[in-house]
């Protein structure tokens, strides 16, 4: 099936923020924008979890209980990411590049069962990583399905309302197309998120 014109953009922004944020997080080296390579050191498990400020959410062990300010550890195993049910706080918490990176590694899972998949997988289901390498991994074939369900979409389904059912979201009232395009958003501003934590992660005076 040859791709929608409308969507053949909206895919290439989408592998060009994924790449660039899997070489942010994983190395050895990122693009810097004019073609130069920059180093990059793989993100290790003490930056994955570091908490530059009190109070921040993150992943944590469901042993341990949620955080300072949440209610709940979302997720299934052993890790869970802190949260409340709605309304969340005003101002929202700070939240660690672990929260981050899980949040964004689950809407992408999500999404996709909820395109091509079972249409059936909920936060409950998805299992948070306790540890950097885990994470990376995670985002990698989390971002993989979401990129394979794009495929599956004709110029009919992206103007469907409900081609997506992810249950956390607009998905059900919202036209096909606007979805892609929210989750292109999410991960360019969250990939930034990440990536400024991950610069002051290094000029920390601690690290």
């Amino acid at each position: 099936m040859s791709l929608p014109p409308r969507l053949v953009p909206l895919l290439t922004e989408f592998d060009f923020a994924r790449t660039r944020l899997t070489e942010r997080l994983a190395g050895p080296t990122l693009d810097s924008g004019n073609g130069t390579p920059v180093a990059v050191s793989p993100l290790t498990d003490e930056e994955y979890l570091w908490e530059p400020v009190p109070g921040c959410w993150s992943v944590r062990r469901h042993a341990d209980g949620p955080g300072e300010g949440a209610t709940v550890l979302v997720g299934a195993g052993a890790w869970g990411r802190d949260t409340t049910p709605w309304p969340h706080p005003e101002p929202a918490p700070f939240t660690t590049l672990a929260w981050r990176l899980s949040h964004l590694t689950e809407l992408l899972l999500l999404r996709a069962d909820h395109t091509a998949g079972t249409r059936s997988l909920t936060r409950d289901d998805f299992r948070p990583s306790g540890d950097a390498a885990s994470a990376v991994a995670a985002f990698d074939a989390a971002a993989t399905a979401w990129r394979a369900a794009l495929l599956t979409a004709d110029e009919t389904a992206l103007d469907t309302v409900g081609y997506c059912t992810y249950p956390h979201g607009g998905d059900a009232e919202e036209p096909f197309w606007e979805i892609v395009w929210w989750v292109n958003q999410e991960l360019l501003h969250h990939g930034a998120e990440i990536a400024l934590l991950r610069d002051l992660h290094r000029w920390s005076p601690r690290h």
